[in-house]
């Protein structure tokens, strides 16, 4: 084993890591993998795992879909790597947005089954919001933090507010908001030197105030869910800090609806206090280039196929 789980944290992928055929090749060979999706589509009533191995994408990438289908994935390939190594136990835990649910799961803070309702209640909410009141979010390349707020703030009124959604490296931020507001905060991260402006192909405004409408329906559903202390700390998405008891927990998964993703500043609280490596759980490996980002020196592994796991031991 290359990792040292004094020094290593498990990291779980957001939106944006789904592909067709995830899971399938680790469901195939390890029997604690396949439990987990067999447990996924009976808790759901549905073949979620035929979704995911078979699409079509334009399904699966319909985020009351995407949601449980990471959460899966990602709690598939932790309860493989749980039952090959049943003595490591990372220092730390984290989760890029959704990625966060996962990590309560992977702490022992959150039951699978109970995790797996609330990431499909989750996906149902910002579906809603987005119907209700429709925003959008950019991708914004080249244009630091203090900068991009400032932006932000210029382009936003009393009516149409945007914001930083996601802090996502140095030099790759993501901004959400009320689609007028958008466009001027794009315009003005181009003027204030950003490198490029993208839309993204979402009609929600995740991690803004435009999530506001299902705010309340979703702190209910996070209050009637069954949470214990974690086992493993998790660093908040929106403090950027270990949390240790369930009431941060339910508090900090409640206001990541609505507020910026901390993630460069959560590696970089990671790496002050001493974790040199990252394994990112699941699907894809968009967390990992991430880091590599923050933290060039970090050891960065990807768990989520079998050859990945093989890889461990080479």
């Amino acid at each position: 084993m290359k990792l040292n789980p004094q020094t290593t944290a498990f990291i779980f992928p957001g939106q944006g890591s789904q592909t067709v055929g995830m899971g399938s090749e680790l469901a195939a060979q390890f029997p604690d993998a396949k439990k987990v999706f067999d447990e996924a589509d009976s808790t759901l009533g549905f073949s979620l795992s035929n979704l995911m191995w078979a699409g079509p994408d334009t399904e699966l990438n319909e985020t009351i879909n995407t949601q449980p289908a990471l959460y899966v994935h990602s709690i598939a390939a932790w309860s493989t790597f749980t039952r090959l190594y049943p003595d490591f136990k990372p220092v730390a835990v984290a989760g890029h947005s959704l990625g966060e649910l996962s990590a309560l799961t992977a702490s022992g803070a959150l039951g699978f089954s109970d995790g797996l309702k609330l990431v499909r209640t989750r996906g149902e909410l910002m579906k809603r919001a987005g119907l209700l009141n429709p925003g959008g979010m950019a991708a914004i390349l080249g244009v630091d933090i203090p900068t991009l707020d400032r932006v932000c703030a210029e382009a936003s009124t009393a009516d149409e507010v945007v914001q930083v959604a996601n802090d996502n490296c140095p030099g790759q931020v993501v901004i959400s908001g009320h689609k007028t507001a958008l466009e001027r905060a794009m315009a003005g991260a181009k003027a204030a030197g950003a490198k490029r402006a993208l839309p993204l192909p979402v009609s929600i405004a995740a991690h803004s105030p435009l999530m506001d409408s299902i705010q309340s329906d979703w702190n209910a559903a996070v209050d009637a869910c069954a949470m214990s202390d974690p086992t493993i700390p998790v660093i908040s998405n929106v403090h950027a800090k270990a949390m240790t008891v369930a009431d941060e927990l339910r508090a900090d998964i409640k206001a990541q609806m609505q507020s910026r993703v901390r993630w460069t500043e959560s590696v970089q609280m990671m790496l002050g206090s001493g974790i040199q490596a990252y394994a990112e759980v699941g699907s894809g490996e968009v967390l990992l280039g991430l880091i590599k980002r923050i933290d060039p020196s970090a050891v960065r592994v990807a768990l989520g196929k079998p050859k990945d796991f093989a890889a461990l031991n080479e």
